[in-house]
């Protein structure tokens, strides 16, 4: 199975883009898009090239902010939105599609804020989606994808030093934050296989970032430790424009 996630920041404008092309050439099973910054409807509307697939979408209560979207080839057995905390869940940022091995996850993480202002309630939201998460494992592994806003380790921003403990997603609590998602028996699938690899997902649109690649790996697959041995390749598609952020692609056999 070939699941894409992406972070288009912005669907309605990556639509106008090689966005279709660059999914046809991808050709995911299932397609888990954060960051669509629109309604429901103008998501479907967006997205009506794409035939004979299903789609889910969550939206946030605020019009053109956050958002998630789901589209797979296969029907989900189930499907849920958001965690069922209301403070965490007026923002669209949680798709959860049940299939017969395992739930996907795609989730859209809160920044912290350009002042940090918002990394008190960062804390809490990791908490409390760890737990969401161990919550849907009791039942059957999970695999969970998206945009965390983290970069968990030195290796996985450009520039570590000058942004630690300054920049959001680079402060220790959103690491500690990461750090309990892997002490807690959750894997990162890219760092899994390429330990060692320097390889980025976002590029700020500033200062020519992604022409530099002066770049952060905050995109990520987190996967149950039980699904380990069933990971075939994780690929960060850099080669694929139309966002600040490219594709990541997990090959899994279920």
């Amino acid at each position: 199975m070939n699941i894409i996630s992406w972070n288009v920041n912005g669907i309605r404008a990556v639509v106008k883009k090689d966005f279709f092309e660059s999914i046809e050439k991808m050709n995911p099973d299932i397609l888990c898009i954060q960051e669509t910054k629109a309604q429901d409807n103008e998501v479907k509307k967006a997205l009506s090239p794409m035939e004979g697939y299903n789609k889910a979408y969550n939206s946030a209560e605020k019009k053109g902010y956050s958002g998630t979207a789901i589209i797979s080839k296969t029907e989900p057995k189930s499907f849920a939105l958001n965690m069922g905390i209301p403070e965490h869940d007026t923002e669209g940022r949680i798709e959860c599609a049940e299939f017969e091995a395992f739930y996907l996850v795609n989730v859209y993480v809160p920044n912290s804020g350009q002042k940090l202002d918002r990394l008190d309630y960062r804390k809490q939201w990791d908490a409390d989606f760890l737990a969401y998460l161990k919550n849907l494992e009791k039942k059957k592994p999970v695999i969970a994808c998206g945009d965390f806003n983290v970069a968990h380790r030195a290796i996985d921003l450009k520039n570590d030093k000058s942004n630690y403990n300054k920049t959001a997603g680079y402060t220790q609590t959103e690491i500690d934050g990461m750090d309990n998602f892997i002490n807690s028996g959750f894997v990162d699938a890219y760092r899994h296989l390429y330990p060692e690899e320097v390889a980025y997902t976002y590029w700020s649109y500033r200062f020519k970032s992604r022409e530099r690649n002066t770049g952060w790996r905050i995109d990520y697959f987190l996967v149950s430790d039980s699904l380990v041995d069933k990971i075939k390749d994780v690929r960060i598609y850099s080669d694929i424009f139309g966002s600040d952020h490219c594709p990541v692609g997990l090959e899994i056999e279920v």
